[in-house]
């Protein structure tokens, strides 16, 4: 693309790429707002502002890299007030769902509260703040939508979110920038965890994910027999299996390794088809990640990418083990994570080699 960059001088550059917001008007995502990101590079992604800037859909090229439940995008669901599971209800998949800011996995009570699996983010609508455009005329190739999505309540919690995701003309290359502000008289509770839902066609038996850390599995005896028989991360992926029908799954805890900056990376390679997604971000915001495996026979062919400051069991077992983070009035917190398309075997190769298992 740069040395195009006297060309796209010339030319209107929604031929290149770009954002274009629109409204869905069927199914159960009417009347959702929408934003198509085209990066001109081959990615391409929706970005779904009524349910918290969310990212659903993601391409490159002929490939989808999301996993997509059979809901798809849905119109926000007042079920995230309820306590329980019934978040599952309007869960789209999609590249990236966020789960807090108050509360991140499972359902708990915690100090008296009843809190629902994931928290309320996914379901409340962002105000739009700005939504810039590329122009190469001007020497801007970068491109961004903004937005503030609100968590308030009377008496408090009320944090605010202002969420920026953004990339440049011709990368294939997806940042996110998440910074809240803790708006109550006192402190708050604080979990924040991206759900980055990776699927087929870039999932696939033989694909492989990489990264360097510890793992621990979650303490449920699912997750526990699945590692401890000596599967993990690290080895290539299944095909689709039967005890992952329903419910079945099995997750882990990654203590990350970093590079010499303090940031982690772990990618989901497809030497098959040459083609791989990659996750940095800052290990001091982002303390561990959370590695969930579905593979779901049909529809439910899903592993999860998930960097966290919080755990999976739910607020109350974070507040037990010290995981939990507070808010003070007035206080802020930062988390910048990055989402990269590889392609070719070189660019794979080195990626393993760099940043997988010495």
């Amino acid at each position: 693309m740069a040395d195009n960059g006297q060309a796209l001088r010339y030319i209107n550059p929604a031929q290149v790429g770009g954002i274009e917001t629109s409204v869905l008007d069927d199914g159960l995502g009417r009347s959702t707002r929408i934003a198509w990101v085209n990066t001109g590079s081959g990615l391409r992604y929706k970005v779904n502002i009524d349910r918290g800037l969310d990212i659903a859909e993601a391409f490159f090229n002929a490939h989808s890299l999301a996993w997509l439940s059979y809901g798809g995008t849905t119109a926000p669901q007042r079920a995230y007030d309820h306590p329980g599971m019934e978040w599952l209800r309007s869960f789209p998949g999609g590249l990236v769902t966020s789960c807090g800011p108050l509360n991140a996995g499972a359902p708990c009570t915690d100090e008296g509260a009843e809190l629902g699996l994931h928290g309320y983010h996914s379901n409340t609508p962002a105000s739009v703040e700005s939504v810039n455009h590329p122009a190469p005329a001007r020497g801007r190739m970068g491109f961004s939508i903004t937005g503030i999505v609100r968590t308030p309540r009377v008496f408090g919690p009320n944090l605010e979110l202002r969420r920026t995701i953004e990339g440049e003309l011709g990368q294939p290359v997806i940042h996110i920038r998440d910074e809240f502000i803790n708006r109550g008289n006192a402190p708050a509770p604080h979990a924040w965890l991206l759900h980055i839902n990776l699927g087929w066609p870039l999932l696939d038996e033989g694909a492989r994910i990489v990264y360097r850390g510890t793992l621990t599995p979650r303490g449920d005896k699912d997750s526990l027999a699945w590692f401890e028989e000596g599967r993990n991360p690290q080895t290539t992926v299944p095909a689709p299996l039967d005890i992952h029908r329903g419910p079945g799954e099995a997750c882990a805890y990654i203590d990350p390794q970093t590079d010499d900056t303090g940031r982690v990376h772990v990618g989901l390679l497809n030497e098959k088809l040459q083609l791989g997604l990659t996750v940095s971000f800052s290990k001091r915001e982002f303390p561990r990640w959370a590695n969930w495996q579905h593979y779901g026979p049909g529809g439910e062919y899903v592993i999860g990418i998930e960097p966290c400051n919080c755990g999976v069991e739910g607020r109350c077992v974070d507040r037990e083990r010290g995981w939990l983070d507070m808010l003070e009035p007035g206080e802020t917190r930062l988390y910048v994570c990055s989402l990269r398309v590889l392609t070719g075997q070189k660019a794979l190769a080195d990626f393993a080699a760099q940043h997988g298992p010495k």
